[in-house]
Order: C-alpha cells, then structure tokens, then sequence
C-alpha cells in the first residue's frame, strides 16, 4: 500500500469563511469559483446536479491544493466528480495529487501525456510532478475537438448544460454549417507573434453553456492559435463570461478573440506579479461589450490598468514564500435556475452585481 505524502494546507485558514457556500442544492444554481492560485489554473464549477467539476489543479506544495480543498469543502462537496487539465505545466497539474487525497477524483480528461518535459527543458520538475499525477486513483478519459463530459441533467424542466472541448493539441472542431456561412471579419487584422513551442499552444479549450449562459475557459492558450480559433469562423460563438487566457499574460488574448467572443464579463486569474499584463487589459478594453473585468489579484505588473478596488478579490504584493500568508479570496459566479441571468459576487470587497444573459 502506497503511503500518502503529507497535505499541508498553506494560507487557506480563512478561506472557508470567504467563500458563500450553495446554502441548498434545491436552488439548482450553476456556481462557478475563480481559486486564488497565485497565477495558476483551478477554476472550480458545481452543476445544478449537485455534480463538482475542476479545470486544473493549481501548483503543488500544500498553498494551492489547501486552497481548492477548502474552496470545495465550502461549497459543500466531498469529492471532485471531473478534473479536466488543459495542459502539462506545473501550475495546472501540479496540485493535484494533493487534492485528490482529500478529495476523491473521479474521473480525469487529460490530453497524452508527454514522454518528458513538454517544453524540453532538460532541468525541471515535471518527472516528480507527472510521478504524482500518474498515481492519481482516477477513470482516465482522452482529451479532443468534440469531447464532451457528460454532466447531469438538473432535473426536469432545468436547462440543457454542456461541457465541451472546443480544441485540443493544436486542433478545433469543425465549423457547423451556420458556422462556415459567415466568415470572421476581424480575420486577418492583426499581427502574428512568433511560433509557440511550449505546451501553452496545446491548451485544450473548454465552452460551458447552462440555457443562454456560455462560459469560456481556454487555459493557457496563445495568440497564433486563439486566432485560429475564431479565424477565418468563429468556432466558439459568442459568450457571456471570458476566462482570461494564461491568466492575463500579453502573449496571449489576442484582441481578435476577445472581440470576437463579445464577453459581457471578463474574469481574470492573475497573480500579483503574474500575468495581469497592459496588452492583456487593452485587448479587454478593446471589446465594446465587455460591462466588467474582475481579477483575482491587484495586478503590480500593470498598476495603471488595475479595475476598481470592488472587482480585485486580492490586494498587495505577496510573492515567493510570503504569497501563503495571501487570504485567498475567491470570485464566485452563479447562473439563475432558468440560465437567463448571473451574479458575480467578490466576497472580499462585498460587491456583487447581476447580469443578463446575452441570449435573453
């Protein structure tokens, strides 16, 4: 029998505390929660089914697992029904064999894992960290264009929900034929950036939609392939909610996929001195339908750009070792029964605010 490594739950204490729980699964809320992982992935969801999904699982070390553990144990749940990983970089990956020995997995969609090191680096933590995801008592399901994860149904008369995999190792789902009639016009206005070696451009893509609501969370995808995603069609259509790629870094949001996905709220997952970068926030600027932008952290990278105090869930500038001590404040998103509205609450700053559906 294997003997667990010891979970340490680092800068997490309070977080119960900041994070509204779902007081009660008749309400059949989609909740959705932005985890302060300093700049890695962890977004949490929990379907009107009561059923918990997880899109990357932060970094390893005790700081970010502790945080999505408690995040989880907030919202009620006991285990993490589905873990999908958009890519085999550290901070998405690296945390989940902590969480799992709180949290049971019970079933992961990962791309093929690589043989070694993504990006080919001949020095790095991967083989220690992979080590710990392959042990992971879990179903394992593949990672394409298409796939969809089969969630539950909220019950009668709730809205239709979808999981599904937009893209996946550099490839995209076919256009449908409404899709293929209507050519992009944004398609080719913009400028290249040089070709992405690194495992970022094999991010998987992943489009939630709950009755009118669409959610888009792209991982660590870059600039050339969040073109292509929306160029010369747009694959992913239009949405309510953008998850800001590689948690605002000006490698990627490419302003033709942001104006292209008209978001009415933009949620950026930002450390303090990660991502939150001036190109990231004037591609958000760029796009006439954007209401509100939220970041998980104060951005120091940026300072001018930084929203207003209500819509940061974190302030200061604690990094290194000294980002434990960070309460962890969480951004919570949840979408009425009937799909047509949501309301995106900061617990921290006590803002919330309601809107609309697009398709309402």
């Amino acid at each position: 029998m294997k003997r667990k490594r010891p979970l340490l739950v680092a800068g997490a204490c309070a977080l119960a505390a900041l994070v509204p729980a779902r007081a009660d699964q008749k309400t059949k809320t989609l909740d959705i929660y932005w985890v302060d992982s300093e700049g890695g992935g962890s977004t949490l969801m929990v379907t009107p089914a009561g059923e918990a999904v997880l899109i990357d699982t932060g970094n390893p070390g005790g700081r970010d697992p502790g945080r999505i553990i408690e995040a989880a144990k907030a919202a009620g749940l006991a285990k993490i029904d589905y873990v999908l990983l958009t890519h085999f970089h550290g901070d998405h990956f690296g945390g989940g064999a902590e969480v799992a020995q709180v949290l049971p997995f019970g079933t992961i969609f990962q791309r093929a894992i690589p043989a070694g090191d993504p990006d080919g680096r001949a020095q790095s933590s991967f083989q220690v960290q992979i080590k710990g995801w392959k042990e992971i008592a879990a179903k394992r399901e593949s990672l394409a264009p298409g796939v969809s994860i089969p969630l539950k149904s909220g019950g009668a008369g709730a809205p239709k929900i979808e999981l599904r995999c937009l893209a996946a190792d550099q490839k995209f789902i076919e256009p449908t034929a409404a899709q293929a009639k209507v050519k992009n016009p944004l398609a080719g206005s913009g400028a290249a950036k040089p070709v992405d070696t690194s495992d970022n451009a094999n991010s998987a893509v992943f489009l939630l939609s709950f009755g009118a609501f669409r959610f888009f969370d792209g991982g660590d995808l870059t600039w050339n392939l969040e073109e292509k995603l929306v160029s010369p069609v747009n694959l992913a259509g239009v949405v309510d909610v953008y998850q800001t790629n590689h948690h605002g870094l000006g490698v990627s949001n490419n302003p033709i996929l942001v104006q292209s996905l008209e978001p009415t709220v933009v949620v950026m997952n930002n450390g303090p001195q990660k991502g939150g970068e001036a190109a990231s926030f004037a591609a958000i600027k760029s796009a006439k339908s954007v209401q509100a932008t939220y970041q998980l952290h104060e951005s120091f990278k940026s300072p001018a750009d930084n929203v207003a105090a209500e819509f940061i869930a974190n302030r200061g500038n604690l990094v290194g070792a000294a980002a434990a001590k960070c309460p962890a404040n969480v951004i919570k998103l949840s979408v009425a029964p009937d799909g047509k509205s949501y309301t995106i609450s900061v617990p921290s700053t006590g803002h919330s605010r309601s809107y609309r559906t697009k398709g309402m």
